[in-house]
């Protein structure tokens, strides 16, 4: 076998691994897991922090920081990491900030998922039609009945 017929064969395979429903459920499910993240980010960052810091009295967490190194005089966090380490706990704070509300977010989309999926179970299921013999037979027998 040579080597360009080796490179077709593993080409076609790799086609028919890419092509197969997890995976194309695996790649639409990160790229809404991205999108979604984003979308977390910016309601921490524009919506959530802004109302935090407005009932603080104007604090911004997201420039909090305790210099680790003397050289360290910047006021805001960007130029301080540039000067030397910093322990940036407010940049801590309002990622852990986002996983919660992440996870509370994905908790109720599951419990309401759950509680669909229990409602369609806990739903009484229509009996199936009776074959078109066995409603011959039960006419015929209701017919006997009356006679």
């Amino acid at each position: 076998m040579s080597v360009e017929d080796k490179g077709m064969r593993m080409l076609k395979e790799f086609r028919e691994f890419a092509m197969k429903g997890n995976v194309v459920d695996l790649a639409v499910g990160v790229i809404i897991g991205a999108a979604f993240g984003a979308i977390v980010n910016s309601l921490v960052g524009d919506v959530i922090m802004p109302l935090i810091g407005a009932a603080t009295g104007g604090l911004d967490f997201s420039n909090h920081f305790i210099p680790l190194s003397k050289a360290v005089d910047a006021t805001n966090l960007a130029d301080a990491k540039k000067q030397g380490a910093v322990l940036a706990w407010g940049s801590f704070l309002t990622l852990t900030i986002n996983f919660i509300i992440i996870a509370f977010v994905l908790f109720l989309v599951i419990r309401l998922m759950n509680q669909l999926k229990r409602r369609q179970e806990a739903a009484p299921a229509t009996p199936p039609k009776p074959s078109a013999e066995v409603e011959l037979l039960t006419e015929i027998r209701d017919l006997l009945k009356k006679s």
